[in-house]
C-alpha cells in the first residue's frame, strides 16, 4: 500500500469521526445526556438521525454529479 492513501485513510477515518462528534454535539446543543429531559433526549435523537440522512443525500448527490 502506498504511504500517500495510507495517510490519506487515515485522514478521512479521524474527519468523519470528528464531522459525527459535531453533529451529536450540536443535536444535543451541548448538553450532557444525563442533564436533559427526556423530551430534550427524544428531540436531539430526531436532529441526529434526520443529519444523518442529510449527510447521506449529500453523499449520493455528489455521486450523481460525478
Amino acid at each position: 500500500m502506498n504511504i500517500d492513501r495510507l495517510i490519506t485513510m487515515i485522514t478521512r477515518k479521524l474527519m468523519r469521526s470528528g464531522i459525527n462528534k459535531g453533529i451529536d454535539l450540536a443535536a444535543r446543543q451541548g448538553k450532557a445526556p444525563e442533564d436533559m429531559t427526556p423530551e430534550e433526549r427524544e428531540q436531539a435523537k430526531a436532529a441526529s438521525q434526520t443529519a444523518r440522512k442529510l449527510q447521506k443525500g449529500i453523499r449520493a448527490a455528489r455521486r450523481f454529479m460525478r
